[in-house]
């Protein structure tokens, strides 16, 4: 019984290596995943802030030409 015993760890012990491995392996993409997935969001928040941007500069604009009297106001 112990011979069978031993037989069955010698083949599990490579099949456990190897499951540590994949382990590590899926932590990885999981890591990069991660800042992939980051990233995209970031570029989706990018756009969205920079189209509110041309309302407020002309806004600003407006305001200084009026300062400046450059336009009738």
């Amino acid at each position: 019984m112990a011979g069978i015993e031993n037989s069955v760890l010698e083949h599990l012990r490579p099949l456990r290596g190897q499951l540590d491995r994949v382990g590590q392996d899926i932590g990885a993409r999981k890591g990069r995943r991660g800042r992939l997935e980051a990233g995209r969001a970031q570029i989706r928040v990018t756009p969205a802030g920079q189209s509110l941007r041309p309302g407020r500069l002309d806004a600003r604009v407006t305001r200084i030409e009026k300062r400046l009297d450059l336009v009738d106001g």
